[in-house]
């Protein structure tokens, strides 16, 4: 597994009738799926995310409609606007991730390689930075 953000392109199937793509757990996608879930119906101006993981990784794709991935390391951000069903950003532990301009209709797909676990969120940006600069994620 990989500790670095990247786009990875999903495979892309064309047909007359429809296109398809597929994920993969250890695939596509680069680690064992233990959860899945989707966003939708985000009112326009609404913000979702807004904190890091201790120890989960996730891919996230637009399914449909568009929207901004902004994510930071703790020194720099980095923006990806998704708005493809091909392409899936691999968003890796302790990236702090913000989703923004939700596009009508959008479908944000993430996948995760951890179940959902409250004590796992950081949901503070001043102490995610704190926790960068120690370069410490254990025991908060």
């Amino acid at each position: 597994m990989t500790d670095k953000i990247e786009i990875i392109n999903l495979p892309r199937i064309l047909d007359a009738r429809g296109n398809l793509s597929v994920l993969q757990q250890m695939k596509e996608v680069p680690f064992n799926i233990q959860r899945v879930y989707w966003i939708y119906d985000v009112p326009g101006g609404e913000i979702r995310g807004s904190h890091a993981f201790k120890s989960t990784n996730e891919m996230i794709v637009a399914l449909s409609g568009s929207y901004d991935v902004v994510l930071h390391d703790g020194n720099q951000e980095f923006r990806y606007q998704l708005n493809r069903s091909y392409y899936g950003l691999y968003v890796p532990k302790m990236i702090w991730r913000r989703l923004e301009n939700f596009s009508t209709n959008s479908l944000a797909l993430v996948i995760a390689d951890k179940a959902f676990a409250e004590d796992e969120y950081i949901r503070d940006f001043d102490a995610f930075t704190q926790i960068k600069l120690n370069g410490n994620s254990n025991g908060i």
